[in-house]
């Protein structure tokens, strides 16, 4: 029976919300700017600014300017020092930036190339534009790897363990796989994931296991043409040599418009956002275990899941809802 989440609290943001972060303990993290009249602006970039709210109650704990402001590119996390870790645009090129947990003061930034999508880890962030994947010290700031092959075009990036999961497109075969590259050195490892698939929407990974949401062409039928196209959501074991496959699941089979989904991964569940809807599934065997109705999910700028908490972030306003942990 699906049921309406618990909502523990909602508040709105001084601001526009383009970012956010949610850890095990600690507060959360909303990243946003105040859009100009009219739309308008001299830069490319919009100045700033961070919050902490208090987990349980969504109290204001401090609101900072920040060095990261509005524009390509943007990740948010925890490092190792009661400190938050941002990456993204800024008015002299883009920057990653720390700022103090507890009091929002800023303890230090660096220049950093642009790029695409960032994860932040409390030993290293990662980076990836199409040309490379990049990895990035977290408290020292300090850019210690990079990756590229020629024929390769790069999109998404997870993290388990050791290993990073990357996202690619081999350009010969117009197909997409995943790359396992070291953590420490960005060296190669294997391919994960053959490129077979002619489009992976989102890649999550946490806990030995990796999620995959990809698109990809039914089985033509003698004497016809392709099929549609399905979304198929498939989850694999990371510590095999080679993907296995535990279980996978056709979402959709309409060749037109293809749903809006969502997919995160948190203390072995699979969390899927579907328009207002979140299903709830078991990540080693697709079984599932819920389904749940989230206000304002269908409305989502950000979402993140961690420790039965999920932090719904709109245009200006933060929720935070209680989930099956």
């Amino acid at each position: 029976m699906t049921r309406t989440a618990r909502r523990r609290w909602s508040r709105e943001f001084q601001g526009e919300i383009d970012g956010i972060a949610l850890g095990d303990t600690g507060p959360v993290i909303l990243h946003g700017y105040d859009p100009p009249a009219g739309g308008k602006w001299i830069d490319s970039v919009i100045p700033g600014k961070l919050g902490a709210y208090e987990r349980a109650s969504g109290e204001g704990l401090w609101l900072s300017p920040c060095e990261v402001g509005y524009g390509r590119g943007f990740g948010c996390g925890f490092g190792e020092e009661d400190d938050v870790v941002i990456l993204g645009p800024s008015n002299q090129s883009h920057r990653i930036a720390r700022m103090s947990l507890s009091s929002g003061e800023l303890l230090g930034a660096s220049e950093i190339g642009p790029f695409d999508q960032a994860l932040v880890f409390g030993d290293v962030c990662l980076t990836v534009t199409p040309q490379r994947v990049s990895g990035i010290l977290t408290s020292p700031m300090l850019e210690v790897w990079s990756y590229a092959r020629d024929g390769e075009r790069y999109h998404l990036v997870g993290r388990v363990g050791p290993h990073a999961y990357v996202v690619f497109t081999d350009t010969a075969r117009k197909r997409q796989g995943v790359l396992r590259l070291e953590i420490e050195s960005g060296e190669f490892v294997d391919t994960f994931i053959d490129p077979e698939l002619p489009v992976i929407h989102d890649l999550v990974c946490a806990e030995d296991l990796a999620v995959v949401l990809s698109g990809n062409r039914v089985p033509a039928r003698p004497g016809h043409g392709g099929g549609p196209e399905e979304l198929r959501l498939e989850a694999f074991r990371t510590r095999e040599a080679s993907a296995f496959s535990l279980w996978r699941e056709v979402l959709a089979e309409e060749s037109d418009e293809l749903p809006d989904v969502n997919v995160s991964l948190d203390s072995g569940k699979v969390y899927l956002a579907r328009g207002a809807m979140l299903e709830v599934r078991d990540g080693l065997s697709g079984r599932m275990l819920g389904e749940l109705t989230l206000p304002g999910l269908d409305e989502r700028v950000a979402w993140k899941v961690s420790q039965g908490a999920g932090l719904l972030a709109e245009e200006t306003r933060a929720s935070v809802f209680e989930l099956p942990a």
